[in-house]
């Protein structure tokens, strides 16, 4: 028993790897946006556009990797 328990804090914890995933993803994504909105003012709306959509499935991973860890969590308390 403990060493599966072990094993799946392990896992936890590399689920939980993902959320540092999402925010560097996140944050290259705004800075590159930001970049070309400074370049090409005219298109924002399309920039501002594909960055929301990008942003969105950026985090729907780093969430996705919380929830697997904190159901592994539970699954070694339960």
């Amino acid at each position: 028993m403990d060493f599966t328990a072990g094993l799946i804090a392990i896992g936890a914890g590399i689920a939980a790897l993902s959320c540092i995933g999402g925010g560097i993803g996140t944050g290259n994504a705004t800075a590159k946006a930001v970049e070309s909105v400074s370049r090409q003012p005219e298109s924002t709306n399309d920039i501002i556009k594909v960055l929301v959509i990008g942003g969105a499935l950026s985090e729907a991973t780093a969430i996705y990797g919380f929830l697997i860890g904190i159901l592994l969590v539970l699954k070694v308390v339960i």
